[in-house]
């Protein structure tokens, strides 16, 4: 997952909306969202390279979702970083016990963000810094770098998530996320990549033969417990599938 705007308001009617965008190589096999045959309570897309996930949900109101920090030359890491999410989901801990004692051991995973949460509480963790927070009421954004780092494709999607939260409907997450305009030339940040990538990388949704947006997905937790998920694949020739979910399925 590369960006997340998202929006946390635990006493509203739709306490937890998500637009979020994962960009990864082509290349890479994965499945999308469904109830996973091995853990059906998970619900979220699967990496098939390395078996974790980029962003998933339970039933019974856990979600995680977590995105690379962007830092070339950075160690690889022993292990992948997509088992954080799944780990957390397949679990039982409290968010904040799951990442206090994750942050001991961050060292095994390149650099990342880590959003866990359950329908009390909503929990961050950036690898590079180490201190685990309780997020508070707010809309917020998650890139390739520290929680709301101001990159013009982050201000851009929160700005435009805060606008349509009166009438948070996945139709409209999911056009937000489909924005392709890159940045202009004086906004783009410096990453440590070149300055084609940083181009190319630099629109909410990300579109080229070899590497762009695979996944979008708007999410919207009810008050009651309930969850609506759409989810959209993309390949290198555009559009490869949509995938609906509801919980408890409509009757």
């Amino acid at each position: 997952m590369c960006l997340i705007v998202f929006a946390w308001s635990p006493d509203h009617s739709q306490p937890l909306v998500v637009a979020a965008n994962r960009d990864e190589f082509h290349a890479r096999p994965s499945l999308p969202l469904g109830c996973w045959e091995d853990a059906p309570w998970i619900i979220g897309g699967r990496d098939l390279q390395a078996g974790g996930t980029w962003m998933g949900v339970t039933a019974r109101g856990r979600f995680a979702a977590l995105t690379n920090i962007r830092a070339p030359g950075q160690p690889i890491g022993a292990r992948s970083r997509g088992e954080l999410p799944e780990r957390y989901l397949r679990g039982e801990l409290p968010p904040a016990d799951y990442l206090a004692a994750l942050a001991e051991r961050r060292g095994d995973y390149a650099g990342y963000n880590l959003l866990v949460g359950d329908r009390q509480t909503l929990w961050h963790l950036n690898s590079h810094d180490g201190e685990p927070k309780e997020l508070q009421p707010g809309v917020y954004g998650l890139s390739n770098a520290g929680l709301d780092t101001p990159w013009p494709k982050l201000r851009r999607a929160r700005a435009a998530l805060t606008s349509i939260l009166q009438q948070p409907e996945p139709e409209r997450l999911l056009a937000l996320l489909a924005d392709a305009e890159p940045a202009a030339e004086h906004e783009l940040p410096q990453t440590g990549v070149p300055l084609e990538w940083e181009r190319r990388l630099s629109s909410i949704f990300i579109a080229s033969p070899e590497y762009g947006t695979r996944a979008s997905t708007a999410l919207i937790r009810h008050a009651d417990g309930s969850l609506d998920i759409i989810e959209r694949s993309f390949g290198p020739a555009g559009p490869s599938g949509e995938v609906r979910y509801r919980h408890p399925p409509a009757s």
